[in-house]
């Protein structure tokens, strides 16, 4: 007996700001992959299914888009992150590791 099917796995690329194109609201929108595996024996194997999509998070409305304007996306939220993914600010120069100014105590 053989046991084969399929997994879906999603992965959120991005949190983008947008023009909603189902509310018209300038929000938030998640940039997701959806990848599909065969597997077997409970065991995925390779992928046979990629999509992407953007989803609105004020209205919930969910767009697909082709892989070349995901990869655009992307590119333009890296450049705008400058070069950081995570968005998060880098270490300034002469504050502490917690955030306080050594200079203020």
């Amino acid at each position: 007996m053989i046991i084969f099917g399929t997994r879906g796995y999603l992965y959120q690329l991005a949190v983008l700001t947008l023009v909603c194109g189902w509310c018209g609201n300038p929000s938030a929108h998640t940039l997701r992959k959806r990848v599909t595996k065969f597997t077997l024996f409970f065991v995925p194997l390779f992928p046979f299914s990629t999509k992407y999509a953007t989803q609105c998070t004020f209205c919930g409305g969910e767009q697909k888009i082709p892989k070349e304007q995901a990869d655009q996306l992307l590119a333009q939220h890296v450049a705008s992150q400058d070069g950081n993914p995570f968005g998060q600010a880098p270490q300034q120069p002469g504050y502490a590791q917690d955030g306080q100014n050594p200079y203020q105590r």
